[in-house]
């Protein structure tokens, strides 16, 4: 196989404005390595960044790597994985993160596709109050790394954010590659220090960087150690691939009552400009799924003859049902998308909620608000434009799936700093 050039990345990545990627914004975060010497690859300027932020950091490592050159003995695969070990641990210490904790799983080195149980297993107690979690990107072409990655996407809690760093993407795969999720991609722009930093980390893995010991070419060639003296890590946006868990958001209003806190000024000024986008003055029947506490309702309800409130939460809806009690008109109803859509609405506001579902639940929910909404109708759709931890996707994800309806007319976008409004009208 012919190594891409380093070149060709480089300029893919200049060509794309991509977002930035901070890993000072998690203080618990877990460190995920397929085989020694994956972390110091993928991701050991992120690490250096948290771990200057303060953060509290433990690496995995799910193999010791004894299977790097096929053909080795028993007694060399021992001897190999310790020197393994002993390089990670001397990266580190060279890296400057030599107190940071390593655990070691010691499971069958090309061997992790057919251990997912075990691998989640092993990585549920881990990761169950992490922040964040760097594994290896789903979609790298090696095997190992394709499984610890989505063994962490498994094990990782709700609240956990998740992040792909990409090992032998870069060398093995184009820029133009379908698989390659850029909507998803974020770039940490390293620092001449942590650079510098981390080639003095990556050059301690010395049985990787030298010939085999049958005289065949090393596992990090020439081509492979220049694509990770790039001054620049990319990290995927790992989504869930299922809905938030319900019990997530009745523990949060359980502890807090207010979890969003609609009285700031963000949840104000919202609601203030969803009112304004309203391209009717008046509205027969509305209804709200995912109503809260019932703020947003309590602003509607003056602008629609009657409007239906509906919250999968059992406190949050009967926070609502007292908040718009001396309201007429108003219903507030206890259910999950996609139940609850009444008949004959001519308008429907989904305000930061579609996000937190999976795709099916999603289609499901617009199919059964079209089969509701009256022609002339308008959906509205109001996303917060950062993307939650028990988001299966962000807000252009959600929108997307939204407006590629052909039954829908975009006819009001208003896309602040913090938020988004659409507004799309039933042919």
């Amino acid at each position: 196989m012919t190594a891409v050039p380093p070149g060709r990345w480089t300029e893919a990545l200049a060509r794309r404005a991509l977002p930035e990627f901070d890993p000072s914004r998690y203080p618990r975060l877990v460190v995920l390595a397929a085989h020694p010497d994956d972390e110091t690859l993928g991701a050991g300027g992120a690490v250096r960044v948290a771990h200057r932020a303060g953060a509290r950091i433990t690496v995995v490592v799910a193999t010791d790597g004894e299977a790097a050159y096929p053909g080795l003995g028993s007694a060399d695969r021992r001897d190999l994985a310790r020197t393994r070990r002993r390089e990670l641990h001397d990266a580190m210490a060279t890296g400057g993160l030599g107190e940071v904790s390593v655990r070691w799983l010691g499971l069958p080195d090309s061997g992790l596709a057919d251990r997912d149980e075990e691998l989640v297993g092993e990585l549920t107690p881990l990761l169950a109050d992490a922040d964040a979690y760097l594994a290896p990107w789903t979609g790298d072409p090696h095997p190992d790394h394709r499984a610890v990655g989505h063994a962490a996407a498994a094990a990782a809690p709700a609240t956990t954010y998740g992040w792909g760093y990409p090992v032998w993407m870069w060398p093995w795969m184009q820029p133009e590659d379908s698989a390659i999720h850029w909507d998803r991609a974020y770039l940490l722009r390293l620092s001449d220090a942590d650079l510098a930093a981390k080639r003095r980390a990556r050059d301690c893995f010395v049985s990787q960087i030298v010939d085999a010991p049958s005289g065949a070419a090393p596992v990090l060639s020439a081509d492979m150690l220049a694509h990770s003296d790039r001054a620049a890590e990319l990290m995927f946006r790992e989504p869930r691939t299922t809905s938030a868990p319900l019990g997530r958001f009745a523990s949060l209003y359980a502890e807090r009552g207010d979890p969003w806190r609609t009285d700031s000024w963000y949840e104000r000024r919202k609601r203030a400009v969803v009112l304004a986008c309203l391209p009717r003055e008046r509205y027969r029947r509305a209804v709200e799924p995912g109503c809260g506490n019932g703020e947003l309702t309590v602003e509607l309800a003056p602008r629609c003859d009657r409007l239906t409130a509906t919250e999968p939460v059992h406190l949050a809806a009967e926070r609502a049902r007292r908040t718009t009690s001396n309201l007429t008109g108003v219903q507030v109803t206890e259910e999950a998308l996609p139940s609850g859509i009444p008949e004959e609405v001519d308008l429907a506001v989904f305000s930061e909620v579609l996000y937190y579902l999976d795709d099916t639940t999603v289609n499901r929910t617009l199919d059964e608000t079209l089969r509701a909404l009256l022609p002339g109708g308008d959906l509205v759709l109001v996303s917060w434009r950062g993307w939650p931890s028990e988001a299966p996707r962000d807000e252009a994800a959600t929108a997307a799936l939204v407006t590629a309806r052909p039954e829908l007319e975009q006819i009001v976008e208003h896309t602040d700093r913090e938020f988004v409004v659409r507004v799309l009208r039933r042919r």
